[in-house]
């Protein structure tokens, strides 16, 4: 791999904790492709790992429940011919997938009232538009 994947500020994924494994490719190679184990799985034990923060990690499975299977989150890659490519498609993935379901929640949004001009505009508006289009029948009102 060409480095640390980083999660978001100095958390990264930890090279020791990843699990690949490869296995023929469907995608393109032509011949190459019955020969060589291009496509890529990379696993990663969410439940068991130290490299996060205990609330990110709660965070993490709560988001990613429906990806995981016992805690363990997979990511699969194939697109490139070569298995490097791949390897490398799959840890980003990875780790901007950790990224997102690490994020804290948005802040709430705060209710404000609407301005008591932008109302009478938009009803004045409103009315002139009426007018402009009673204006095309030609009956009299």
């Amino acid at each position: 791999m060409s480095g640390p994947y980083i999660i978001r500020g100095s958390v990264s994924l930890p090279e020791a904790e990843l699990m690949w494994r490869f296995s023929r490719s469907s995608g393109p190679g032509g011949q190459h492709v019955n020969t060589s184990d291009s496509q890529v799985e990379l696993r990663f034990d969410l439940a068991r790992t130290e490299a996060l923060p205990q609330v990110w990690k709660d965070r993490a499975l709560e988001r990613l429940a429906g990806r995981t299977v016992g805690g363990v989150i997979a990511v699969r890659a194939s697109e490139h011919r070569s298995q490097w490519r791949n390897r490398e498609t799959a840890a980003v993935r990875l780790a901007s997938l950790l990224a997102e379901a690490t994020a804290p929640p948005p802040r709430p949004r705060r209710a404000t009232k609407i301005p008591r001009g932008i109302n009478e505009r938009r009803l004045r508006e409103k009315k002139q538009r009426a007018q402009t289009k009673r204006g095309r029948s030609g009956r009299d009102w």
